[in-house]
């Protein structure tokens, strides 16, 4: 466990990103092993609507726990899992919650600031204390990839330095609660990119989506990780679909 997630953490360096390719089960954990993966992450979303449910929270904590530890056992690579907002508010119900995680052989989890189920983002204040309860349940080994939603919550055209200099707090806290890692999804403008790059504590993630500045520019721009999100899945179930609709005879 302490060695896979070691192996982990040394995959997280700035300006050469380890690339995450999103997965959502077992099957496509193996897939992306094949294709040459480094390690492994789940998207929440993809999870969810791979077992009917939408994002959230709405798939139920133990169905993600299950996914998890069969995702875990198929692969002999690190694993990290997209726990949401930890399926709770209070500090100790969320770190008692991503212990159980941990017990699947998750070496890490993103772990996001938005309000689940209610609008905005917690206080800083507030998050970094969840954070600290999950090290406090997890011990050292266990990669916390600290989400925040500022630009995900806001228009792009909206991103700006104050919006930089929000998120550079938000880093500098949960680096002192113990996270692991800053991921900042939604955020693509290069030269604030940059910025969070230069001033965070921690190695920062991008998220790639269509229309995104490419790997290399971000690698540039110093980023230590590029995940997918949901979109492996997307374009995963737009190819099912395309075949099922020319097997079918419907219309593409």
């Amino acid at each position: 466990m302490t060695a896979r997630f070691d192996r982990f953490a040394a995959l997280h360096v700035s300006g050469d990103p380890m690339i995450l390719f999103n997965i959502w089960d077992a099957g496509s954990a193996k897939v992306a092993a094949q294709a040459g993966a480094r390690a492994i992450a789940t998207g929440s979303a993809s999870v969810a609507v791979a077992n009917g449910f939408l994002d959230a929270e709405e798939l139920p904590i133990d169905l993600a726990l299950a996914n998890a530890e069969r995702i875990v056992r198929a692969v002999d690579l690190p694993v990290t899992i997209d726990f949401e907002g930890g399926y709770a508010v209070d500090p100790e119900a969320v770190g008692r919650n991503v212990a159980r995680l941990a017990a699947t052989g998750a070496i890490g989890c993103n772990f996001e600031d938005q309000v689940i189920g209610g609008s905005g983002i917690h206080d800083v204040a507030v998050q970094a204390a969840r954070i600290a309860a999950i090290r406090a349940a997890t011990g050292p080994a266990f990669f916390i990839n600290a989400r925040t939603d500022i630009f995900l919550q806001a228009k792009a055209d909206t991103h700006d330095e104050a919006k930089v200099d929000a998120a550079i707090e938000r880093a500098h806290a949960y680096a002192a609660a113990g996270a692991n890692g800053f991921f900042v999804p939604g955020l693509a403008d290069l030269d604030l990119l940059k910025r969070v790059c230069w001033e965070s504590p921690l190695p920062v993630n991008f998220m790639a989506f269509p229309g995104a500045p490419d790997s290399a520019s971000v690698a540039k721009a110093g980023v230590a990780r590029i995940s997918h999100g949901p979109f492996p899945h997307r374009l995963a179930m737009k190819a099912f679909e395309d075949a099922a609709r020319a097997t079918l005879g419907g219309e593409a």
